[in-house]
């Protein structure tokens, strides 16, 4: 049984309501997953707050959706795999590398450093390899982004988590090859 369901305006506490307000005027509609974060609004405006502090930090708005959407694969998270596709067709993936970013074989070096990172931080229990480290560093990051890749993937996972635990629809156009997670 799914347990968190998209709020309505209506049913909206105060706080809710004005930060639903405030995303629908910022990109034209309310995500049925921020609707159904928005049960607490401390969550909601916990997690947009700090999507915007590590979103003004070391990953350009590429990498960063590079990050998104490794977790999201590793987490088996169909709706957040969609989103993070469309959003990094925003930024300037093809629906190809978005593909290859999934697969952990996207051609650019720096990007597939990231992405190997990202991918063991999920599935290795937050332990990724000595070597996967050594590769994120060889490529060109630093400490500040090691530190704020943790926070992404963590903020990330928490829209996983949400949409496997809620009842709702995934209401931006459907990632290739998601079939199979969207009975996860």
């Amino acid at each position: 049984m799914k347990t968190l369901q998209p709020l309505t305006l209506d049913q909206a506490n105060e706080n809710s309501k004005a930060i639903f307000t405030g995303i629908k005027s910022e990109i034209g509609m309310l995500p049925n997953l921020y609707a159904t974060m928005g049960v607490s609004d401390k969550l909601l405006g916990g997690f947009l707050s700090f999507t915007e502090t590590l979103k003004s930090g070391e990953f350009t708005a590429k990498e960063y959706e590079a990050i998104a959407l490794a977790t999201s694969q590793e987490n088996g998270c169909a709706y957040c795999i969609s989103a993070h596709t469309t959003i990094g067709k925003m930024n300037g993936f093809t629906e190809d590398e978005t593909l290859a970013i999934r697969d952990k074989t996207i051609a650019d070096e720096k990007l597939n450093a990231l992405v190997k990172l990202t991918s063991e931080f999920i599935r290795l229990k937050e332990h990724p390899t000595q070597e996967t480290i050594d590769n994120f560093f060889e490529a060109g990051y630093n400490k500040s982004a090691f530190a704020e890749l943790i926070g992404a993937v963590a903020l990330t996972t928490i829209t996983n988590t949400i949409f496997h635990n809620g009842g709702f629809d995934i209401d931006f156009p459907k990632a290739q090859n998601i079939e199979q997670l969207e009975l996860v």
